[in-house]
């Protein structure tokens, strides 16, 4: 016979996989064509190697000599970027499947999303469920056209 503290583990555990699927949003264009490993320009995502080699991020294209982006690397920060290459032209930001993981403490339960026009976009680590974070470069997207940037 069981007893109600014997079931209450899974009724926890069912209702944290119920809250998380129901929690789920749309895939933007841009997700979708991620997951199928091609950018929203047409060109492969290539995988990259953050500066200090401590994880792997994303790139599509290759910055032209010169450009702005030429200086950007995976894995800097967004303040090192903007004194870098100057503010970006456009923004948005939005929620991750991370963030409905209950007792997530990364820094990736939101994504920053940034336009340089003529440049392409950057992606950043959008920072932690309840605020805070580094901002740091995950995806850069080399695209003039500005197919990227789709909010």
């Amino acid at each position: 016979m069981l007893h109600s503290r014997q079931t209450l583990p899974s009724m926890v555990i069912a209702s944290a996989a119920l809250l998380s699927a129901c929690a789920s949003s749309p895939l933007s264009r841009s997700e979708v064509l991620a997951d199928a490993g091609q950018a929203p320009s047409g060109q492969p995502i290539q995988p990259v190697k953050s500066k200090d080699g401590s994880f792997t991020g994303e790139m599509s294209g290759t910055p032209a000599a010169g450009s702005k982006f030429e200086q950007v690397r995976i894995g800097m920060r967004a303040d090192e970027i903007q004194k870098l290459i100057g503010p970006p032209d456009e923004l948005y930001s939005h929620d991750t499947g991370k963030r409905w993981i209950p007792f997530y403490l990364g820094d990736d339960a939101r994504r920053i999303v940034v336009h340089h026009k003529g440049e392409g976009c950057l992606t950043f680590t959008g920072g932690k469920v309840w605020g805070g974070g580094d901002h740091v470069l995950i995806r850069m997207d080399i695209d003039p056209a500005g197919l990227c940037f789709q909010p």
